[in-house]
Order: structure tokens, then C-alpha cells, then sequence
């Protein structure tokens, strides 16, 4: 049986044991809450007053919910850039997902040069979103681009055009961009699900007689739901909040055919000086990322529960 002396000497080191955890963790959370807590309460309480961002503070005027009314009842140009910015996230979840799922499921196949492929397909993402741009802006310029060049010596010249500066193709043309620069994030994310997926299941099947598609099908896609998910909010979230590629590229134009609400955010604040609107310009745009990342959650739950 330990004695007193023992315990009182044991209790220190076992105390200091239990706090390491929140030692470690500590210089993250102290980030965490000047960053993100203090910065996002500081820009609620600016949302709710008239105010350049110039003056003095105690200058500004305050108008309650005004500017959450404007931004929800008034602001057609804002709502349009949402519109624009959805645009681009139905293509990257359609076409951009359905890219890095394929890419998965052939290097999940154990091809030959199968880490040159990770490593190709994983290299537009890391690549900064700026020098993207402006790559792209020259491969897709109207004069000497390389696009166009193509387009002519396949005997499709009547098509050139200067994709970005027309409003009928700036969209699309961004979009085609971002998925071009996203679609590794899902490949890997991807990849790494289909790894989870025992081997023995699609040997079975595979005796049982159940072709490729069969297993796909009712093996690999239902066992994917989860990561599909994962990989559907982090397109949604990362596609609605596209903005060195736009300022790259476009900034906004032409004629604000390619404005997204970050851009729209950016010229209230520093266009218009309101910085109190662009403040509720951002936290509505936040609520409205935030319900649809919930909503997913909830569907995606829904459907896993459906398929146990």
C-alpha cells in the first residue's frame, strides 16, 4: 500500500500529464480565438452601423438590421453573383467530381506508374491560384492564344474568340479553370475512400459472377457515399469562395458576368467605402454556406442510413 509521501509526490506529475493535452493544443486555440471568434464578433458588431472604415468610430451611425435588409431584399447585384457563383459549382460538382472519381477508380487499379499519376493529377492544386490565372488568361486570350491557335488548325477558326472578355463564354471559361485546378483535391480524397474498401467484397462478387459495373454499382459507390459527401461540401465551399482566380482572370468582368459574392463583398468595402455593408454582405454569405453544408450533412446521413 503507497504511502502519503508517494502519493503527494506522484499527484504533481500526474496532474501535469493531464494538462499537457490542452498545453499542446493551446497556442492553436489562442489563434483560433483572435482570428476567427474575435474577428467574426468585431465584424457583427460593425454590420450593424453605417460606417466607411475611415473615420472615427464613434462617427458611425447605427442602423440596426438595415444593412442585413438591404443585402437580402435590395441588393439584386449581390444575389446575381451568388447565381454566378453557383453556376461554377454545379459544373465542379458534375464534371469536376465525376473527373477525380475516374481518375481514382483507374489508379485504384494498381496501373503501372500508378505514384507518377498521384503525383501529376495532385500538381494544379498545390500550384498557386494567381499564376493559374494568368496562364490560363494567356492560353484563352482573343489574339495570340494558344486555344484559339487550336481551334484554327483543326479547321474551327470561326469559333476563336476572346473567351474572357465575352459574356456568353466568361463563366464558363473561368469554371472550366477552377475545375481544371480542383479536380486533384477530389482524386485524392477519393483515392483514399476507395482504399478503404476491403479487396475480399469485390473478389466475392467477382466470383459470384458480378461484372465491373455491378460492383461499382452496389459495392464501391454505396461504401463512397461518406467520402462523396465530404468531397460535395468541400467543392461547394471551395467553389463558392473563389477569388484569386477571378481577380487572375476577369476581376469581375465583363460587365460583372463573372462577379462572385466575394468579389461583390470586395467592392462594397472598397469601391463603395461601406464597410459596414460589406460586413453584412459576409456574414449572410457565411449563413448561407454554413445551411448548405448542413443541409448536405443531413442528406448525407439520410442516404447512408437508407443504404445499411
Amino acid at each position: 500500500m503507497p504511502s502519503v509521501s508517494q502519493s503527494k509526490i506522484q499527484n504533481p506529475k500526474s496532474k501535469i500529464e493531464r494538462l499537457a493535452p490542452y498545453l499542446f493544443i493551446l497556442p492553436a486555440l489562442a489563434l483560433f480565438a483572435v482570428f476567427s471568434v474575435y474577428s467574426f464578433g468585431y465584424m457583427s458588431v460593425l454590420s450593424l452601423f453605417d460606417w466607411d472604415g475611415i473615420g472615427r468610430m464613434g462617427a458611425a451611425q447605427f442602423v440596426g438590421l438595415d444593412n442585413y435588409w438591404s443585402v437580402i431584399a435590395h441588393d439584386k447585384a449581390f444575389w446575381q453573383s451568388f447565381r454566378q457563383a453557383g453556376s461554377i459549382t454545379v459544373l465542379a460538382l458534375v464534371f469536376q467530381n465525376s473527373l477525380a472519381l475516374l481518375l481514382a477508380l483507374a489508379v485504384n487499379r494498381r496501373i503501372r506508374w500508378g505514384m507518377g499519376y498521384r503525383m501529376l493529377f495532385f500538381l494544379p492544386p498545390i500550384l498557386s491560384e494567381i499564376v493559374v490565372g494568368l496562364i490560363w488568361a494567356w492560353i484563352y486570350d482573343g489574339n495570340y492564344g494558344i486555344f484559339n491557335e487550336l481551334l484554327k488548325a483543326v479547321g474551327l477558326g470561326h469559333l476563336a474568340r476572346s473567351w474572357l472578355a465575352d459574356p456568353k463564354t466568361a463563366l464558363t471559361a473561368v469554371a472550366i479553370i477552377h475545375m481544371w485546378k480542383g479536380f486533384g483535391w477530389g482524386f485524392v480524397i477519393f483515392l483514399a475512400g476507395l482504399q478503404t474498401i476491403p479487396h475480399e467484397l469485390h473478389e466475392a462478387a467477382t466470383v459470384d459472377g458480378a461484372n465491373a459495373w455491378f460492383r461499382f454499382r452496389h459495392i464501391t459507390l454505396p461504401l463512397l457515399l461518406p467520402v462523396c459527401v465530404v468531397v460535395s461540401i468541400l467543392t461547394i465551399l471551395g467553389t463558392m469562395q473563389i477569388f484569386a482566380l477571378i481577380m487572375a482572370t476577369t476581376q469581375g468582368g465583363p460587365a460583372f458576368h463573372t462577379e462572385v459574392p466575394i468579389t461583390r463583398i470586395m467592392a462594397s468595402l472598397l469601391g463603395s467605402s461601406r464597410l459596414g455593408y460589406a460586413c453584412s454582405q459576409g456574414i449572410v454569405f457565411g449563413l448561407v454556406l454554413l445551411s448548405v453544408s448542413l443541409a448536405l450533412r443531413w442528406l448525407g446521413k439520410r442516404v447512408n442510413g437508407a443504404t445499411v
